[in-house]
């Protein structure tokens, strides 16, 4: 049965497609529900005689066979792109190794194309396109049948413009065809409403050479010193403070429902290893670890899905469009700081089930963007959704997020190169304080102390 929005969004789309309009542009939150919107779409024009296949591209395996599923469900047939099918699900990638084969179908027979996260996809024209974008552009515009785009963060952190969007020219905002923003999927009970936990420290100080240079808060410290923010992050202690917060509301979830589990995002592989390792070893979590580099990642985020492992530790596999409701904890400890990644990071603990209990936490450093981005939570994705055009195309900066190996390096370049941090747990504080004692590149000592937690509750 459809969700009232999805309903409406599947009748618009309808009347537009059957009016002559080949393109349709839907943004909803994550978690609302979108692959299924997308298939009921598919399954009214098939019916209808308009189309004869459906494509389906998407940023990752993950996702793509999360769509495969879907769609052979709801139209009721294999959706393998072999003999027989109605079509198929690929990635992204994928689109540039295809045959000419492939391509000359589109040509021969009417088809449906659905881009998911197509925010993936840059370029309004061919100069100013990356790889995915300038395929569409290429390939599939103009020559299917009808088109459908879908994203739950429909902008680019490069603000480059989306490929088959439209945006307004007095403001540059993207034009979507059908809405439904986080706001409404709460109030209308399709998603969770999430509390954001930002974790800072009112005392820190750093001693180098007799002189002593004290810090009210984390931002505070990373503007003012060599310190990272990624040194922060692999810090043991700091790590050990964060999961713990993470595993206790875990812990309290599952007193209602047995089988809640948490997500924990790293910033490489050998961070998602050191996090396994404290959460096995320090709280004596039962755990599962996927990223590109560890063996048959979908079979077990598929396990995950069904089982009741409690933490499952990902580096970008899980950061959009992988439908996990069992899912009601995060812990971001990602050095990537962008609006777009903090959203698709949210999105995983939005989705709602039949449990009794539908909290979703959140739980993240209080670095300045990550605050900048949860107080902004509550305003609606399309608000924030601009698009400016650089002047030099060659400076631009190239976003395209496929795996774990290349988004998600596991070296990566610091502020600090020969710095070194060295964090110690003060047994005689409280649950809310600490003392981190941390070198910099000069060799100055730092210490901090005093942990508290800021919450963020967005629509109570």
């Amino acid at each position: 049965m459809l969700r009232l929005w999805q309903k409406g969004c599947v009748e618009l789309a309808l009347e537009k497609y059957l009016a002559g309009h080949s393109h349709f542009q839907v943004q909803a939150t994550p978690g609302a529900g979108k692959t299924v919107t997308a298939a009921e779409i598919a399954k009214r024009l098939y019916n209808l005689d308009k189309i004869d296949l459906v494509l389906c591209f998407s940023p990752s395996l993950t996702i793509a066979e999360g769509i495969k599923n879907t769609f052979s469900w709801r139209l009721g047939c294999s959706f393998t792109g072999g003999l027989g099918s109605i079509g198929g699900s690929f990635t992204y990638q994928s689109m540039k190794y295809l045959r000419k084969s492939f391509w000359e179908t589109m040509k021969k027979h009417r088809v449906l194309v659905v881009f998911d996260e197509i925010h993936h996809c840059s370029g309004d024209e061919v100069d100013n396109a990356n790889v995915w974008g300038e395929q569409i552009l290429r390939k599939i515009q103009g020559i299917a049948a009808f088109t459908l785009s879908l994203s739950g963060t429909p902008w680019r952190s490069d603000l480059l413009p989306i490929t088959l969007a439209q945006y307004s020219d007095a403001e540059g905002r993207i034009q979507c065809d059908y809405q439904y923003g986080l706001k409404q999927a709460i109030m209308d009970k399709v998603c969770r409403s999430p509390k954001i936990v930002l974790i800072d420290n009112d005392h820190l100080s750093i001693s180098e050479s007799g002189q002593s240079k004290s810090f009210s808060s984390i931002p505070d410290l990373l503007k003012q010193s060599a310190t990272s923010y990624q040194s922060i992050l692999q810090n043991v202690d700091a790590m050990t403070y964060v999961l713990g917060l993470g595993c206790k509301k875990l812990a309290e979830i599952r007193m209602d429902n047995p089988n809640a589990g948490g997500l924990v995002v790293a910033s490489s592989v050998g961070h998602a290893i050191e996090i396994q390792k404290v959460l096995a070893e320090t709280y004596e979590q039962s755990t599962e670890i996927v990223t590109y580099y560890h063996e048959n990642p979908l079979e077990k985020i598929n396990g995950y899905r069904n089982g009741t492992t409690q933490w499952i530790i990902s580096v970008g596999m899980i950061s959009e469009g992988t439908d996990i409701p069992r899912l009601q904890v995060c812990c971001h400890l990602s050095f990537v700081k962008t609006e777009l990644y903090f959203r698709q990071v949210l999105g995983r603990i939005l989705r709602t089930n039949e449990s009794p209990n539908q909290q979703a936490w959140l739980y993240t450093f209080a670095e300045e963007s990550l605050v900048s981005f949860a107080e902004q939570i509550e305003q609606d994705i399309p608000d924030s959704c601009l698009f400016i055009k650089p002047d030099n195309l060659q400076d631009r900066p190239q976003v395209s997020v496929s795996s774990d190996r290349s988004h998600f390096p596991d070296q990566q370049k610091r502020k600090t190169d020969t710095g070194k941090i060295q964090l110690s747990w003060n047994k005689e504080r409280s649950e809310k304080q600490s003392t981190i004692s941390a070198y910099s590149a000069s060799s100055g000592q730092l210490n901090l102390g005093n942990f508290r937690e800021r919450v963020i509750a967005a629509f109570l």
